[in-house]
């Protein structure tokens, strides 16, 4: 069977299509939502008040105050003062609200996210995990939510509040003075101009960054887990020199990437002081012609630096939504994978058997299955689990044009022991997934007791069987539930029979816990036989209608 190969990932095709799909993971907090857009609104404005103030207190206070002191000002100035203040404070007290807020909302979100990418994953077909590598994949799980969670958290109130701030600092500008406000409106399109040129490089960067990031994520998963075999083979000077090379694919990416996004910052900042200074000197002008008060320039001078800051904060977001946008689009990739197709019909069911051998289905465990058939004219008919198997005349390849099996016939009849002999490659595995419907046949029919099994539940059918492969998995868990795991309902005394019916109860007695020793990292405290032997009673305590092993099972 082919192993995992790392395919390239596409280039993202709609952005505004992924923003939509992240915002309809949150509209079961549209409630929370409005809260928060009214806590940003209100957090906003408070800014955009309090700085109004300054005007009032240095034209109808401080000035009048250095020309004459007088007790009714003094009073004026600090009742202005302290309602300043309190503006202030109830905009921090906001800005508290909707912060807490969206990450509660930001959490509940990658939740979701989470948890629909692992329901797609469980229910994706054995093809897709052989043509995508486990680094990769998991690469979803850390990196592209987390990257989701940081735009969030961060950028989405950032953007909101920015706007705000924007629409009401320049409507306040107008109103102060609109010569000044020009300057404004004129650094602003240069700032968006240099904004378009650079942030569009940098997204390009940020895909391909993502990209090498799976790439390199996938060949340290696949390097820890056969870290035996390159000891043995003596591979590490070839292991190290591919690694280096991704790695040095991904420095370069990341590189890349992180330039054309953080040279946006110091532009603008610099900008923004050249725009402050120019209008800083205007403004003085126009105040010694008369034209505009003192206050009113200190006023705008300060709006200048509300307007040009929420600018230069939205492009040092660029960075986290450029990754965010790239890891959320290959999420939703995965999300958007065809499930793996079953068209059966045929279940499994407990059956009790009359004195004259009909067969009646049961809600309870009787020992005896059946599997039930129904047919076009409304009837049912029931067949015992035997446990036959037929392969009639199948052809099959795992790609196209490359044939692993072609017109293989075979039978296994109920209690028969049959063992595949062959090269590498030569299907011997292959068999065992077909019966399993890992993969349906494209040509011939297989037969589980005189069944087609393109007839059967997918589920039902893998009830029925229980297999013992050659790579054994074990869970992070006891020994217990490592061999509960192929019936979750078994009972302790259950457990042990399968481990002494597969011969695993001598050496599980004399672990430091016995069957309540921790298994950690796929059970690497046992050995290869004591794994296999685990994977044979896990297999024995399901008690299934028929029983498989894959090539190599026997060895250890």
């Amino acid at each position: 069977m082919p192993g995992p190969t790392r395919k390239p990932m596409q280039k993202p095709q709609n952005v505004g299509a992924t923003l939509k799909r992240i915002f309809q993971y949150m509209a079961a907090s549209k409630g929370l939502l409005i809260g928060v857009f009214l806590a940003i609104l209100c957090s906003a404005l408070a800014q955009i008040i309090g700085t109004s103030f300054l005007q009032k207190v240095i034209d109808n206070y401080l000035e009048p105050m250095l020309k004459a002191y007088s007790s009714e000002l003094m009073t004026g100035f600090i009742r202005t003062l302290l309602l300043m203040a309190g503006v202030y404070l109830i905009g921090a007290a906001c800005t508290y609200f909707y912060q807490r807020v969206m990450i509660s909302i930001a959490t509940r979100t990658l939740y979701k996210i989470r948890t629909d990418m692992f329901n797609k994953m469980e229910h994706l077909p054995i093809r897709f995990f052989d043509t995508h590598a486990h680094g990769d994949l998991m690469s979803h799980y850390t990196n592209d939510t987390d990257t989701i969670r940081e735009m969030l958290s961060n950028t989405v109130t950032q953007f909101i509040s920015s706007s705000i701030t924007v629409v009401g600092v320049f409507i306040m500008m107008i109103y102060y003075s609109w010569q000044l406000t020009i300057l404004v409106i004129l650094t602003l399109i240069l700032m968006l101009f240099i904004i378009a040129k650079i942030g569009g490089k940098s997204g390009a960067y940020f895909k391909k960054q993502q990209q090498e990031i799976g790439k390199v994520n996938g060949y340290i998963e696949e390097l820890i887990e056969g870290q035996k075999v390159v000891k043995v083979f003596c591979h590490e000077p070839e292991c190290k020199a591919e690694f280096d090379a991704l790695n040095a694919d991904l420095c370069d990416a990341a590189t890349n990437a992180n330039t054309f996004a953080n040279i946006l910052m110091p532009i603008m900042g610099n900008l923004s002081h050249v725009h402050y200074a120019v209008t800083a000197i205007v403004g003085g002008i126009l105040a010694i012609n008369g034209v505009l008060s003192l206050g009113t320039v200190v006023v705008f001078l300060q709006y200048t630096r509300s307007f040009s800051q929420p600018v230069t904060q939205l492009s040092q977001q660029f960075n986290a939504v450029l990754t965010a946008l790239a890891g959320a689009e290959r999420i939703f990739r995965l999300i958007d994978e065809e499930p793996e197709v079953d068209d059966g019909y045929v279940t499994l069911v407990n059956a009790e058997l009359a004195s004259d051998g009909t067969l009646t289905e049961t809600d309870h465990h009787t020992g005896i299955w059946a599997w039930k058939h129904p047919h076009h004219d409304g009837t049912l008919t029931y067949t015992r689990v035997a446990g036959n198997v037929e392969f009639d005349d199948v052809t099959f390849g795992y790609e196209p044009n490359k044939t692993v099996l072609k017109d293989v016939s075979l039978y296994a009849t109920p209690g028969q022991k049959i063992a595949f002999v062959g090269s590498t490659g030569a299907g011997k595995t292959t068999i065992t997934n077909l019966i399993n419907r890992f993969y349906d046949v494209p040509d011939g029919k297989i037969r589980y007791d005189g069944i087609n099994i393109n007839k059967i539940k997918k589920d039902d059918l893998r009830h029925s069987l229980s297999m013992v492969l050659q790579d054994t998995h074990l869970f992070t868990g006891t020994v217990m539930d490592n061999i509960r795991y192929g019936k979750l309902d078994a009972t302790d005394e259950e457990v042990i029979a399968a481990a002494k019916l597969a011969n695993a109860h001598g050496f599980i007695t004399h672990l430091p816990q016995g069957y309540q020793t921790m298994l950690t990292s796929d059970g690497i405290n046992l050995s290869q036989g004591q794994r296999q032997l685990l994977a044979i009673a896990r297999a024995a305590v399901a008690d299934p209608g028929g029983c498989g092993g894959s090539p190599g099972t026997d060895s250890g």
